[in-house]
C-alpha cells in the first residue's frame, strides 16, 4: 500500500505577567493549571469533536516519548480507498 504525508503544527506559547515584587518559580509555575486543567482538554475536545464529522478522517493521540505537557500529537489518517479522492 502506498502513503503520503504532511505534517501541520498548530502551536500554543503560554505566557504570563507577574508584578514587580513576583519571587519567581517559587510556586511551580502554578499559573499554567488552567490550562492544564481547563482550557487544553476543551479543545482537545473541540478538535476531537471536529475530526468526528468527518468519518473519512482517524484520529487518535500519538506519544513521540514526550511529556503531554509539552506536547500532543494527533495523528490523522484518512482512508481513500473507500471513497474516491477529491481534489476540488
Amino acid at each position: 500500500m502506498f502513503q503520503e504525508e504532511k505534517i501541520f503544527t498548530l502551536r500554543f506559547s503560554l505566557k504570563a505577567s507577574f508584578p514587580e515584587d513576583y519571587e519567581g518559580e517559587e510556586d511551580n509555575a502554578r499559573w499554567t493549571q488552567d490550562w492544564e486543567r481547563l482550557v487544553k482538554p476543551e479543545l482537545l475536545r473541540v478538535i476531537f469533536d471536529t475530526l468526528r464529522k468527518h468519518p473519512n478522517w482517524t484520529a487518535h493521540i500519538r506519544n513521540r516519548g514526550l511529556s503531554p505537557l509539552d506536547e500532543i500529537e494527533i495523528a490523522l489518517t484518512k482512508d481513500v480507498t473507500k471513497s474516491p479522492l477529491r481534489l476540488h
